[in-house]
């Protein structure tokens, strides 16, 4: 145990010197870290919300909503699925029962209900599982059938609309330009959001809760909105708002030309004859075809850009759009088109979410306690370094000098990978600290029963390292598994304490049994001690 390979030793030493160098970035200033040549590491931690401060939503999804807008979906299918067998019903919405009653003869109930027998073909339910699980259910009715929504597939379709939402809600953050945004999951139709370093919660607030729908819809000019509010909305328009102050009304047919699913980009920028703030947009192939299609039949008639049920602009068409880009202009400031168009870049959400928690972390209180951690961490330090040289004297300075390469290494390895460094993340450090002389406890205290037993020095050294090993990984691989069960099912601080305690634990083990003990054979190589110094 106590011979090292000369390529050993060299790789021992390189990896304590790769710590160092990963480490000493964060006890220097950005300002400072410029000046530092590119070629060395340049990466500091990432402090979570509760160090520096920031954003903590916490948002639901409106189940209510999404299960409207399935039974919505649910009609077309029906009305088109009839429409195509060519037979007369009538359908009606109950969403107090989660169903769709259509109306038939008796003598068209079986033709209707193997028609309709699709809509309610079971679908999978799980992929680990393959399960499968049916969304409709189709029953029989005293004037014809009806078709319900079931309770497993109504969670589906929440988990599938928190999935979705939870990819749209980080394409936005992440546009926002903040530094390791936390975007999870909780309970079944929750989304945390975080975002470090973030002071404006309002601002956090309008870029995730806005739902971003965009559509271009014709204007219709009938009538006027006014004879359409005192009379009577011709079928198939509807009388939609606008955004100006006081709202404008506007009447819309219903068709839309395109949507903002259509979209491959969106930019803010300036119009060049009023040098006012815009959003230009990009559509696809299909898109740009059908509203060049559109352009060319309405030249001189106004359409309308309605995001979120508001119409934002409504533009005359002067000329054919073929091009399939165009631009918004509604009276924006800069960062009202600069976030306008990282909604559409985003993509809408597919379902309103509502906020049920809301926290904002201040820069003071997350200095307050990486103040307290540091000092903290020193006590702790101190503490453990005044103990082991009383206690084991020249072998304690030794554990003392693994122990500091330790630090180095979890720091290093916390800035390297980018991990969040949490308030309980500097506990697991502190704590780490504690097991990493608890191995050399058990090391030195195993070399000192050995030397009494009667054996030579460099013997009871040897035998003190190898028998052990097998107490000091057993230890330590059960406290890495609890590690690793903590960072799966926990999250937040939870996850960062797991981070950090599951890096400690290898570092701990590594300096335990390679930097320690190439100290110390290296002492023993050059000094062949005749009694161990503990």
């Amino acid at each position: 145990m106590l011979h090292f390979a000369r390529w050993k030793a060299i790789l021992i030493l390189l990896a304590g010197i790769a710590g160092v160098l990963f480490a000493l970035p964060n006890f220097f200033s950005p300002q400072t870290l410029r000046w530092i040549p590119d070629w060395l590491p340049h990466k500091q931690m990432v402090l979570g919300l509760d160090l520096q401060g920031g954003v903590h939503l916490l948002w639901e999804v409106d189940t209510q909503s999404v299960i409207e807008s399935r039974l919505r979906t649910l009609r077309d299918d029906v009305r088109q699925t009839l429409r195509v067998a060519r037979m007369e019903n009538r359908n009606f919405l109950r969403p107090d029962e989660r169903a769709i009653e259509v109306r038939l003869s008796p003598e068209a109930r079986e033709q209707a209900r193997r028609a309709l027998r699709d809509l309610a073909a079971p679908v999978t339910g799980s992929f680990l599982t393959g399960s499968q699980i049916s969304e409709v259910v189709i029953e029989d009715a005293p004037d014809g059938l009806v078709l319900r929504l079931t309770e497993e597939g109504i969670e589906r379709r929440i988990s599938q609309v928190v999935d979705q939402s939870i990819e749209v809600i980080r394409r936005r953050i992440d546009q926002l330009g903040t530094t390791e945004p936390t975007i999870q999951r909780q309970g079944a139709d929750r989304i945390l959001v975080q975002v470090p370093g973030e002071q404006d919660p309002q601002r956090v607030k309008e870029l995730v809760g806005r739902t971003a729908k965009l559509v271009f819809r014709l204007v219709d000019l009938t009538i006027t909105p006014q004879q359409a509010m005192e009379t009577r909305v011709p079928p198939g328009s509807e009388i939609v708002m606008s955004t100006d102050q006081p709202p404008q009304p506007y009447l819309l047919e219903t068709r839309e030309i395109v949507s903002g699913e259509n979209l491959v980009d969106a930019q803010p920028g300036f119009d060049q004859r009023t040098n006012e703030p815009i959003v230009t947009f990009r559509f696809d192939t299909q898109g740009a075809r059908r509203f060049g299609l559109v352009t060319q039949q309405n030249v001189g008639r106004p359409f309308a850009i309605v995001l979120d049920g508001e119409v934002i602009s409504a533009p005359v068409i002067r000329e054919p759009i073929l091009g399939g880009t165009g631009q918004i202009s509604g009276g924006f400031t800069v960062q009202e088109a600069n976030d306008l168009s990282i909604l559409l870049r985003a993509g809408a959400l597919p379902a309103k979410l509502t906020i049920v928690e809301e926290r904002t972390v201040g820069p003071g209180l997350g200095a307050d306690s990486i103040e307290a951690g540091k000092i903290a961490s020193i006590i702790g330090t101190v503490a453990v370094v005044v103990f082991m040289v009383v206690v084991y004297g020249l072998f304690g300075i030794f554990a003392v000098v693994a122990l500091f390469a330790n630090l180095s290494l979890i720091v290093g390895a916390l800035s390297l990978l980018q991990a969040t460094l949490t308030l309980p993340g500097i506990a697991g450090i502190v704590l780490t600290v504690g097991m990493a002389v608890d191995s050399n406890v058990l090391i030195f205290e195993r070399i000192r029963e050995e030397f009494r037993s009667g054996k030579s020095a460099i013997a009871s050294i040897d035998a003190g390292f190898s028998r052990a090993l097998g107490t000091i990984l057993d230890a330590n691989i059960t406290t890495f598994i609890a590690a690793v069960i903590l960072f799966q099912l926990g999250s937040g601080p939870i996850r960062g304490f797991a981070v950090t305690l599951a890096i400690g634990i290898i570092t701990t083990v590594f300096t335990a049994f390679t930097m320690s003990r190439l100290i110390i054979a290296t002492w023993v190589k050059r000094t062949r001690p005749s009694a161990v110094p503990i």
